[in-house]
């Protein structure tokens, strides 16, 4: 299998001039915002004595992990915007979609052990301290980085292995594996199965998350009305970064692509918009993210 291909053409979101233009503006603006938010709330968990708890330990390498993430797609597609001739090269379009794997797959697990971490604190108080050491918050979070290595290690074999021929033009605005697929000169079929598997891992994980709170709703019914507010405004931040993130997440990655326009427009929200609202959910209901943050200023 030999590939004749040595760059590829990315389309973009759009190839109107004036909604380009209107797309620089708009999504610099965006990526600005990621950047900032996020790495703000990282500067303040690491920097608060008060914020040293297992929910914000992982909150900082959620923040992290979303700087990085949309930085693999977002500064790439923002400069095509201005330049007519949008390619990548090769090995850029396949480092480009180990990135993307590797950071969104470390999102979803870092996500689930957020998940667990409430769960512990709501359910089972009294264990809380000895289940949440923080040698078990740290294996939780290098367990996060490892899965999504394997994860996109394979995905991005997989890709490798095929043989590009020819056109070169990817409907999309980053290299992804679906349409990679449909430019390879042979049959994906094999291939495009084992790469379900990635949709497979967002949804058998926000399975294990809408169980969990679930169980978290109806031990709330014990407690009493103070601390079932508390639990349920920590628990509502991490359920709406949860649905904006996996429900995108797991429709592009669970079926076979057969509509790439679709598929981009909704790429944007797990690549983009999830991630630059991640830092206003967690911190516009927070008060202790806040004041944390009033005295870093």
């Amino acid at each position: 299998n030999t590939s004749n291909v040595k760059e590829f053409i990315l389309l973009g979101l759009s190839e109107n001039q004036g909604v380009q233009k209107i797309c620089f503006v708009m999504f610099l603006f965006f990526y600005t915002i990621i950047v900032s938010g996020n790495l703000l709330i990282v500067i303040t968990v690491t920097s608060s004595q008060r914020l040293n708890s297992p929910m914000y330990f992982f909150l900082c390498y959620l923040s992290f992990v979303d700087i990085c993430y949309s930085s693999v797609t977002a500064p790439k597609m923002i400069a095509d915007f201005l330049v007519e001739n949008k390619t990548i090269s090769f090995v850029g379009c396949i480092t480009q979609l180990f990135g993307v794997h590797f950071f969104g797959c470390t999102e979803i697990f870092i996500l689930t052990v957020m998940a667990y971490d409430r769960y512990v604190a709501i359910c089972r108080p009294l264990h809380y301290t000895t289940l949440m050491t923080r040698r078990m918050c740290g294996r939780m979070v290098l367990g996060s980085w490892v899965g999504g290595f394997v994860h996109s290690t394979v995905q991005t074999l997989l890709t490798t292995q095929l043989p590009f021929c020819g056109p070169n033009k990817i409907d999309h605005y980053f290299c992804d594996v679906h349409p990679l697929l449909q430019l390879a000169c042979t049959d994906t079929y094999a291939v495009g199965i084992i790469v379900a598997a990635g949709g497979a891992i967002a949804l058998s994980c926000f399975f294990i998350l809408v169980m969990s709170y679930i169980v978290i709703l109806v031990s709330l019914k014990s407690q009493t009305y103070e601390g079932r507010q508390k639990a349920l405004s920590t628990c509502g931040s991490h359920i709406t970064v949860v649905i904006l993130f996996f429900g995108p997440c797991t429709f592009v990655y669970i079926r076979p692509s057969s509509n790439l326009l679709e598929d981009k427009s909704v790429a944007v929200f797990y690549t983009v918009i999830t991630p630059m609202l991640n830092p206003l959910i967690y911190t516009l209901r927070n008060e202790e993210v806040k004041s944390a943050m009033k005295k870093l200023w």
